[in-house]
């Protein structure tokens, strides 16, 4: 598949794994296999949209590619590569230090997803923009307020409310004032961690609309995360699919809606609520049985094997790698 764009993130053979820990001597007993063998690359300049279930590893993945993993819990254990390609040369992000990832911090951002928890309610609007900017920059006090002033109306609110707290604001408007704490560097990169799904639907739509303008003027590259896969139809050029820390399809967002080849994919699209009554009458559903397994004992193989309609014995031997469709799409099953 030909790309407008030049590669400018390659995740390769993504692993990740949390310890359990317990018993008298809090040791190791067993092992949450978050993410497994993951590999995909973002393009400059496209909207990559990641999606499945909640706790199929979609967060994990973002938070990997911003290197918050090893901060957050210091006992994970990481493996694979995550490539940041740069004019000045590429760097290996996944196993970069604090330091060694400060250079960098300020081109790949994230939007979180919870607007109510992600903004420190004790700061002001103004101190909440503004301190990526005292961190990365050496702008003066007046540069810094004449930049927040700007990222405010950019993202559609006023320089006036800079002097407001969180609490003052309603959800949407949160989510606009951590989107434009993530622009204040100007990034090369922004992983948006499902920032709609706290959200009313019509607040929705608008920090959808105001996430594909920003990217036009400025530029961005978008790692989209989401369960709506509505959502994502909407702002994405490419589709990934997870299932259980595995990824089972990856292709043209088209492509995929219009003929999904894996058949979690077929379940998870089947699902999607339709706005014509007639239409979703005859559309076909396809049902899946039983829950899903935990990741800490997932099944042998294909981890979907499980709960797939077209599941076979050979399905438990061992983990099926993506297959090449010649539509530029990707899918792990040998069935399809």
């Amino acid at each position: 598949m030909s790309h407008a764009g030049k590669p400018l993130i390659e995740v390769k053979n993504l692993t990740v794994r949390f310890p359990v820990f317990g018993g008298v001597f809090q040791g190791k007993v067993a092992e949450v296999r978050a993410v497994e063998d993951v590999t995909f690359t973002l393009y400059e300049q496209e909207t990559l949209g990641l999606v499945g279930e909640s706790g199929c590893g979609k967060t994990t993945v973002g938070r990997a590619i911003v290197n918050l993993l090893r901060f957050i819990s210091p006992d994970v254990i990481l493996e694979g590569n995550i490539i940041f390609h740069l004019p000045e040369g590429s760097f290996d992000i996944l196993h970069m230090s604090r330091r060694e990832m400060r250079p960098l911090r300020s081109l790949v951002q994230m939007i979180f997803q919870d607007p109510f928890a992600s903004l420190n309610p004790r700061l002001t609007v103004m101190k909440i923009v503004e301190e990526p900017l005292l961190i990365h920059t050496k702008m003066t006090k007046e540069e810094r307020r004449e930049r927040v002033a700007w990222l405010l109306e950019k993202v559609g609110l006023s320089p006036e409310q800079a002097q407001r707290y969180p609490h003052e604001f309603s959800g949407g408007q949160r989510q606009r004032i951590g989107i434009a704490r993530a622009l204040a560097t100007n990034p090369k990169v922004i992983i948006a961690d499902e920032p709609v799904s706290a959200l009313d639907v019509s607040i929705q739509a608008q920090v959808i609309n105001l996430l594909q303008d920003l990217q036009e003027e400025f530029g961005l590259t978008f790692l989209f995360i989401a369960h709506d896969l509505s959502v994502v139809e909407h702002i994405s050029a490419r589709i990934a699919v997870m299932y259980l820390g595995n990824l089972v399809e990856i292709g043209p967002s088209e492509v995929v809606y219009k003929n999904p080849k894996h058949p979690y994919t077929s379940a998870l699209l089947s699902a999607v609520p339709l706005p014509d009554p007639e239409g979703a009458a005859t559309r076909k559903r396809t049902i899946l049985t039983g829950d899903v397994p935990t990741p800490m004992r997932k099944p042998s193989g294909c981890p979907f094997r499980t709960r797939c309609p077209i599941a076979r014995p050979a399905c438990a031997d061992a983990l099926p790698p993506l297959k090449e469709f010649g539509d530029g799409r990707q899918a792990a099953c040998p069935y399809v």
